[in-house]
């Protein structure tokens, strides 16, 4: 992963955020507290963003391309792709609230691009300005809950397409 120099100062960031649906109850200032908390990266198909395991510091919003997630299956310890994530949608948004470690792989599908936003940025954030960390919290926590209701519902397909024995 290769971070961009030409987007790392606040204004171009501001522009980049300012178009990803999960900011969209920032005004411009808000926006401008959390460009300064955020990084900007380049990543080339192929490349791993991160792995199944490591330590989780960081959500990231995809700008432009496509990343695949991957999971390690139990019985095969074989990846099996899971999901594809896309123009402004999110990935790793556990990482900034918990401690555990990362639940699945990520590569980029295609040349992609990221701007990421770490754990000490979000502790930063909500210290620097309480109001924008809780909306931040709040998209994080909605994200999540949207996501635990999507896997329950496929598994109560998948233990329904099971024969009965």
């Amino acid at each position: 992963m290769r971070k961009s120099k030409n987007a790392t100062n606040s204004p171009i960031l501001i522009d980049i955020i300012m178009d990803i649906p999960f900011f969209a109850a920032l005004d411009s200032h808000e926006l401008a507290v959390v460009a300064r908390h955020m990084n900007y990266y380049e990543i080339a198909a192929g490349q791993v963003l991160f792995k199944e395991g490591e330590p989780g510091d960081s959500v990231c919003f995809v700008v432009q391309g496509a990343l695949d997630v991957y999971k390690e299956a139990s019985h095969s310890g074989n990846p099996v792709r899971i999901a594809t994530v896309t123009k402004n949608r999110s990935i790793g948004e556990m990482a900034v609230i918990d401690e555990y470690t990362r639940s699945a792989t990520v590569s980029a599908r295609t040349d992609s691009s990221i701007v990421s936003l770490t754990k000490s940025g979000f502790n930063a954030i909500l210290k620097e300005n309480p109001k924008v960390g809780a909306v931040i919290l709040k998209k994080i926590a909605t994200l999540v809950s949207m996501n635990l209701r999507r896997t329950s519902a496929q598994l109560a397909d998948f233990i329904n397409a099971l024969p009965i024995t």
